[in-house]
């Protein structure tokens, strides 16, 4: 059985790898005017090139999407590879039955790459199992049927307008558009047979460039992950509550499992849970599993089953230790990815020489008639709630909301009672700013929304963020779990003396990007309320796939979006992305 995955894992290799060369010899040849002539000469008469080999940019991006997908293990891309490649690898073994094609020795080495691909396409069938969505081939089609006709016209303008053949008017609009159509599948297409058209080489390269988006176009409809899984339904959501109240406890991140967005799948016991959403083909999963730990490997292998069986790249966001553990075990690797500070209540002072500056920001603060309302959701009436919405909404910091892996995404959904609202009111009473904690466990807070008027004075989260921890008895909290800082121990470590200089080289770096995203501002935030700082993992299964992981990740937190398409915050069950944890 060994041997045999082997064998089909390797066959599986082999096509990839010649997809990838297949697609860096079109791509060269597209650009490189003697490589392409060459490749022209030797793929016309009686000489015929291997499978897909061809000088041109949309050959080239064939080849290149056809490899990326292959190496996905997309089954439609086995098909179509084997729809291809068989019938070509018929009609090239019939044709060298003729003398005149069988004498060149470079017919007999394209065979043999033909055969070797399409054999190992035979031989790694088994290794192709990613399904893709059931509209892909209609939503293909449909691209396929509006694009061609426009690209051909397109190239049949430009081939009109840079037309430089001195008998040009003896062409008909038909030649050019049969010699425009023809650039759209290659660069090499042959010149002799319309002698009224003489296009610049580079009008040749722009037609075939300009199939090469209706190509990525098509083939992105045709082998595009599947995107919708059943989101969250009520029975799911009930559950994850069941094992929120009986677990709760052991992430702060636990209660954000529950936003919208997400998709859910069970241990067969039903003792734990895994939450994720699919972005961009990654199956993103976010903090640790819900419920027993002890059940948690029968949550996580449907998960990682699930992904692999629809070709998507499995990922998680911000697990703790043990978690992360577990996930190891089940072969991701992990990246710490930065600390989340958690606040034990009854260890908090604002006593002592080391907490003199932010006990006198309270103090300035409070002078200036600055007072805070902590209250549970369930006690805020309906009317009010509707108002700090609102006021949530105007507060918003740019256009779109932010925030998956640390933030709910609803404010005021009525089976959300038991979160806490802080409310900032100025001298004059009116509402300056709020924060909003999700339930952690039986006694502990999680921030989820943090939102501040502009116009308002400095200092008013850091003093609401302190009324909570020292008013925390009131609503029997024990411990709060505030930002999260990326790379923590970086900003720390590199400012201690005898830091090495790559350290303090990439400390440098932090802070120089941290002038546009809030890396260093929010560890300093932090830090003044000297917290324990708890580790934090990104997971995942190859190096290779780190980028599409962040990108996919960025979407997610709403810092990579769809422009003019700006999210707010809603009541109800349909939701859009939230806020940050840490947006002021």
């Amino acid at each position: 059985m060994g041997d045999a995955r082997n064998v089909e894992d390797r066959s599986a290799a082999f096509a990839v790898w010649y997809l990838r060369a297949v697609a860096f010899v079109n791509f060269l040849s597209a650009v490189w005017v003697s490589l392409g002539q060459d490749v022209r000469r030797h793929n016309q008469e009686n000489l015929f090139t291997p499978y897909l080999l061809t000088a041109g940019f949309a050959s080239g991006v064939l080849a290149a999407f056809l490899a990326v997908t292959m190496r996905r293990r997309k089954r439609a891309a086995w098909i179509l590879n084997l729809a291809l490649s068989g019938p070509f690898l018929a009609l090239f073994a019939l044709s060298m039955a003729f003398p005149e094609i069988r004498r060149s020795p470079q017919n007999w080495v394209s065979l043999a790459l033909t055969a070797a691909f399409t054999g190992a396409l035979v031989l790694g069938r088994r290794a192709f199992y990613a399904k893709g969505d059931r509209s892909n081939p209609k939503l293909a089609a449909a691209v396929a049927a509006a694009g061609l006709p426009a690209a051909s016209l397109l190239a049949t303008v430009l081939v009109t307008v840079t037309n430089q053949a001195p008998d040009a008017a003896r062409s008909t609009f038909l030649e050019r558009w049969h010699y425009g159509t023809l650039r759209l599948v290659s660069v090499a297409a042959p010149e002799a047979r319309f002698p009224g058209i003489d296009t610049p080489y580079w009008a040749d390269v722009a037609v075939n460039v300009l199939s090469t988006a209706l190509v990525l176009a098509v083939l992105y409809a045709a082998f595009r992950s599947r995107r919708a899984v059943d989101p969250l339904g009520d029975d799911d959501d009930k559950r994850l509550r069941e094992l929120l109240q009986r677990h709760g406890e052991r992430d702060s991140l636990g209660y954000f499992a529950l936003r919208r967005d997400k998709s859910v799948l069970w241990s067969p016991t039903g003792k734990a849970a895994v939450a994720y959403r699919v972005v961009g083909g990654v199956s993103l999963a976010s903090g640790d599993p819900i419920g027993d730990p002890e059940a948690w490997p029968g949550a996580i292998e449907p998960w990682l089953a699930e992904a692999r069986a629809h070709g998507w790249i499995p990922a998680v966001m911000g697990a703790g230790e043990e978690a992360g553990t577990v996930y190891a075990r089940h072969g991701l690797d992990a990246l710490e990815l930065g600390d989340e500070a958690v606040v034990e209540v009854a260890e908090f002072t604002l006593e002592g020489r080391a907490m003199r500056t932010v006990r006198q920001a309270r103090n300035r603060v409070r002078r200036a008639g600055y007072t805070v309302r902590v209250r549970r959701h369930e006690d805020i009436p309906a009317a009010e709630m509707a108002y700090l919405v609102a006021r949530a909404d105007d507060w918003r910091d740019g256009p779109t909301e932010r925030g998956f892996s640390m933030a709910l995404g609803r404010l005021g959904d009525p089976r959300d009672g038991r979160c806490v609202m802080l409310e900032c009111h100025d001298a004059g009473g009116a509402l300056r700013a709020l924060l909003s904690f999700v339930p952690w466990g039986p006694s502990g807070l999680s921030l989820d929304l943090m939102r501040r008027d502009r116009q308002a004075g400095n200092g008013l989260v850091e003093f609401m963020v302190l009324e909570l921890l020292e008013r925390a008895g009131e609503i029997g909290v024990t411990q709060v779990s505030l930002n999260f800082a990326m790379f923590r121990s970086v900003f720390e470590r590199g400012a201690r003396l005898g830091a090495g200089p790559v350290l303090r080289l990439w400390r440098s770096l932090l802070g120089f990007f941290s002038r546009w995203w809030q890396i260093e501002s929010l560890y300093r935030a932090n830090a003044k309320y000297r917290p324990i700082w708890e580790p934090r993992f990104l997971l995942f299964e190859k190096s290779a796939d780190l980028l599409r992981i962040g990108l996919a990740a960025a979407r997610a937190e709403g810092f990579l979006g769809v422009p003019g398409l700006p999210g707010r915050l809603r009541r109800g069950p349909h939701l859009h992305a939230p806020a940050p944890r840490g947006q002021a």
